[in-house]
């Protein structure tokens, strides 16, 4: 599986809008979007007259790249999402294992959260896992096994993000 490990950052800069890709760099001053508001590259200051297509293009792009999922695996998720009752988008990528590490707080960033769960930090329904693209259904438990428990790392995020909300359809205990 082919995954995006250049600059980060490059990616923001292309969008045009934070996508929170480095953890806590995207929250101050070192943020690239803060210091350079334009894409990267050569051209990268002209003003950019997007099409409709363009428009839809950048969106997927921009959804790919937050996630961190490739062409042909986001086709197969959207397949199934648009399959689901309700919003498409919602229904989305939402379910992955890695994203809802993140979610709950025990990732900086959607990257960590991945490396913590291939690194097999985590149990689902008291069984440890380590496939970051792992689909959670509703009522799955997911805890930190119990010999991963004196990470400093994992300790060191939910200190970090305990200001950050949780979402309604997760519960954090």
């Amino acid at each position: 599986m082919a995954r995006y490990t250049d600059e980060q950052c490059r990616i923001c800069r292309r969008e045009g809008q934070k996508l929170f890709l480095k953890g806590s760099r995207c929250y101050s001053d070192k943020c690239s979007i803060s210091r350079r508001n334009y894409a990267p590259g050569q051209h990268g200051q002209k003003r950019a007259k997007l099409s409709e297509y363009g428009t839809q293009l950048r969106e997927k792009q921009k959804t790919k790249s937050y996630y961190g999922v490739g062409e042909k695996q986001f086709r197969g998720y959207f397949q199934m999402a648009s399959n689901k009752k309700g919003v498409t988008g919602d229904n989305l990528l939402e379910s992955r294992l890695d994203n809802v590490v993140y979610r709950l707080g025990f990732g900086a960033s959607r990257a960590q959260a991945r490396q913590l769960v291939n690194h097999g930090q985590f149990a689902v329904n008291g069984k440890k896992v380590d496939i970051p693209s792992y689909l959670v259904k509703a009522g799955d438990v997911i805890t930190v096994r119990e010999n991963k428990k004196e990470n400093g790392a994992i300790k060191a995020n939910i200190e970090a993000n305990s200001a950050r909300p949780v979402p309604a359809w997760l519960e954090l205990n």
